[in-house]
């Protein structure tokens, strides 16, 4: 068999770019890159020993995502999310989460759903005496694990476009600010709600708890 130099290349490419967003996304959500800084390409290329090209890839990736935003003469910049940004956040999230609660509640073969979201509250109380970016990460697992489970992809891909944005609003927010949205009481209601197969319940206990989290965050 042949070995397809240019395959080869085109893999490493992606890699890199892969790499830097990855690095880049992780700046930005835990504060290294605060909101407002102008990303300069030769500098970061640099950073991060890649070509401007692929800095200009992931970098693309990182404005669909909310992460970043172009000002004046297209410079780019890390966005800043102010208060009316972050409630509109979380209306969409509370739309859209509810959705899956809503699903899931009506499914007569809710149980093993159940068992894998109380199985990701756990995990959050594993987290909890853990740095403030990794308890963030198992409370999004858990939301994320919802979503999937609804079964629907467009729901979840949908999400999965604004996790970015989440990850920023609850970091930026504060440490105090952050962890009261993390108790994992607050998380097992939505679950026991799934569970009774009530699902207007369901729904509505995660529109409550969206909208709670949305104003301990900019209140």
């Amino acid at each position: 068999m042949s070995v397809d130099s240019p395959s080869l290349l085109r893999l490493e490419k992606t890699s890199l770019r892969e790499q830097a967003l990855s690095a880049l996304r992780r700046a930005i959500t835990t504060g290294q890159l605060r909101p407002g800084t102008h990303l300069v390409e030769t500098d970061l290329s640099e950073a991060l020993q890649i070509s401007r090209g692929t800095l200009r890839e992931a970098m693309r990736q990182l404005q669909q995502e909310g992460l970043i935003s172009a000002g004046a003469r297209g410079r780019l910049s890390v966005r800043h999310l102010d208060t009316k940004e972050i409630r509109d956040i979380f209306d969409v999230r509370a739309a859209l989460e509810s959705l899956a609660a809503h699903a899931l509640a009506s499914r007569p073969d809710r149980s093993g759903a159940v068992t894998e979201l109380r199985g990701a509250v756990a995990e959050m109380e594993r987290w909890a005496a853990a740095n403030l970016e990794d308890r963030i990460e198992a409370d999004l697992k858990f939301h994320r694990t919802m979503c999937h489970l609804s079964g629907n992809e467009t729901l979840l891909h949908s999400w999965t476009s604004l996790e970015g944005s989440i990850r920023m609003s609850i970091m930026f927010a504060g440490v105090d600010r952050a962890l009261k949205n993390m108790d994992a009481k607050r998380h097992l209601d939505i679950v026991d709600a799934i569970e009774s197969g009530d699902a207007a319940r369901a729904a509505a206990t995660v529109r409550e708890h969206m909208s709670g989290a949305a104003a301990v965050l900019v209140d």
